[in-house]
């Protein structure tokens, strides 16, 4: 009689390793999220083009605040700013007259904004650091002397004038004592007065001083013209 072999699947498991794709849902989890990182590159590239513009725009009001300066001013000097604290700087200013402003500006800005005008001849004290003085009065002596007075009660020798522009002429630090000593409108007036009651040569000498004298001079006889038309 002949036998029949029957075979069975064997339970021994497979050696080959499962996928891993094969264990994978065949659905999306929704609690399976994933968290995108926000890249902020594009707006740190932003900040130089913003800190760029608000630094031209500042350079542009400086250069403005100083055309505005120009316009009737006699006179503009540099002082030595190094080495000034705020609080001594903030003093100096309540110590100027009226017609004075004092201006901290860089060279470069000040000489942009002097371009093609008769202050460009400030160009050779544009070294340093430099605080910029804008005289709008005649009275020049009256106008350094403040800043004189507080160099000497604050001890700031090394923070001298640079330089200065009066008429259309640079004045070198080592010339300052010829702005200083200019005649005041009232010294003027009484030259005036007195070389008209003297001989004609008085006369002549006055109006061969310098420009700005003249026109004083002028000025002044001009008013006494018109005070004695009252007095009549």
């Amino acid at each position: 009689m002949e036998a029949t072999l029957f075979t069975f699947p064997s339970t021994k498991p497979s050696s080959s390793p499962l996928s891993v794709s094969s264990l994978k849902p065949r659905f999306n989890n929704p609690f399976d999220c994933q968290i995108k990182k926000v890249n902020h590159s594009s707006k740190v590239r932003g900040i130089p083009g913003i800190r760029a513009a608000i630094s031209r725009t500042k350079k542009e009001e400086t250069i403005e605040k100083v055309k505005q300066e120009l316009e009737g001013c006699y006179l503009i000097a540099g002082i030595e700013y190094k080495g000034f604290t705020v609080k001594q700087f903030q003093e100096l200013r309540t110590q100027l007259p009226e017609t004075s402003k004092l201006v901290v500006a860089k060279n470069t800005l000040v000489l942009k904004a002097i371009e093609g005008t008769e202050w460009e001849a400030l160009k050779p004290c544009m070294t340093g650091m430099n605080a910029w003085l804008f005289v709008h009065s005649e009275e020049i002596p009256a106008a350094l002397k403040p800043y004189r007075t507080f160099q000497k009660e604050k001890k700031l020798e090394n923070n001298d004038f640079t330089g200065a522009v009066f008429e259309g002429k640079f004045y070198g630090a080592d010339e300052f004592k010829t702005l200083e000593t200019l005649p005041s409108k009232a010294e003027v007036y009484a030259k005036l007065l007195g070389s008209l009651q003297g001989p004609a040569s008085a006369v002549v000498g006055t109006i061969q001083a310098p420009a700005r004298n003249l026109i004083m001079v002028l000025k002044a006889y001009c008013k006494k013209l018109e005070d004695e038309a009252v007095g009549n």
